[in-house]
């Protein structure tokens, strides 16, 4: 490995707060990890996030936006989206009927990450979801 090259990898991409951005943070997270057997758990995860982020907070309005970021390590792909706050209260998994329209998307997220961290950030949050390159079963990582 070359000396100036860490061990963990990192990126980062800043959106428009466009529904079309979805789609373009799918293509991005698909590229980067292209040949990861984790590759469409992490697509189905920033599409939720980064959909929730533009449906639920100030990101998905005028000159709104949303921040990914995009960490790979040989123990866990860990994903992050950060909205533009104004949501009020901090995003959290709700139990809604199979009839709902909307509601299911962090629950989803939860079932597919081994983690899922919500925390507050530059008057939004962030929502960081992990998962792990190597899990025993019984979902705990080796």
């Amino acid at each position: 490995m070359h000396e100036y090259t860490s061990t963990a990898r990192v990126w980062g991409l800043t959106c428009p707060g466009f529904p079309e951005e979805v789609s373009r943070a799918r293509r991005w997270t698909r590229d980067i990890l292209r040949g990861s057997p984790l590759a469409e758990d992490a697509e189905l995860i920033v599409s939720e996030l980064s959909a929730n982020a533009i449906l639920h907070t100030a990101s998905g309005r005028e000159a709104g936006s949303f921040h990914l970021a995009l960490a790979v390590s040989s123990q866990v792909v860990a994903l992050s989206v950060t909205d533009g706050g104004g949501a009020g209260t901090a995003p959290k998994a709700e139990h809604q009927d199979q009839e709902a329209e909307h509601g299911r998307g962090l629950g989803m997220v939860s079932a597919i990450a081994h983690r899922v961290v919500v925390h507050d950030s530059d008057g939004g949050h962030t929502v960081t979801a992990e998962l792990f390159t190597d899990v025993r079963h019984g979902g705990h990582p080796c």
